[in-house]
């Protein structure tokens, strides 16, 4: 039942999510996803309850 297989691939699948949840909220997605590989719910945590990024008009 405890497979680590399926643990990886569940925790491969929050990074991508937490990187395109990310880029919508304007943040940068790479960032996000190398982020995501070490804290996994925790920055999916913090992306959901951090402000999207304003953008400047220039």
């Amino acid at each position: 039942m405890n497979d680590p297989t399926q643990y990886a691939v569940g925790w491969g699948t929050l990074t991508l999510i937490n990187a395109g949840l990310a880029q919508s909220k304007g943040r940068s997605g790479l960032a996000w996803w190398l982020i995501s590989i070490f804290l996994g719910p925790i920055a999916t945590f913090l992306i959901v309850v951090l402000k999207p990024v304003e953008k400047k008009d220039i």
